[in-house]
């Protein structure tokens, strides 16, 4: 199964299609007749402020908030049943 290779002049446009008149990455792809995962790469090498990674964001600040907070609250009901354990060996 051999690749199909594109001219850089055919990635170019196909990413100016995406980043300038801001079609949908699948839509594009669909009608080249190209992968989405190709296309995504493409982005990656012609448009460097695609390619870094975001910042995070509010929603994933409070993920890892809440994350931390599940993990302290669960050791926290695993102490309390181990000490309700304990007494209750204890008086009985």
């Amino acid at each position: 199964m051999s690749r199909q290779r594109f001219p850089d002049a055919f990635k170019i446009e196909a990413v100016k299609q995406v980043t300038e008149r801001s079609y949908p990455v699948a839509e594009v792809a669909a009608r080249l007749g190209v992968s989405t995962h190709s296309l995504y790469q493409w982005l990656k090498r012609c448009d460097p402020k695609r390619a870094t990674p975001t910042a995070p964001t509010d929603q994933q600040a409070e993920i890892r908030r809440l994350k931390a907070e599940l993990k302290r609250v669960t050791e926290e009901r695993d102490i309390l049943k181990k000490a309700a354990a304990y007494f209750a060996k204890e008086s009985g």
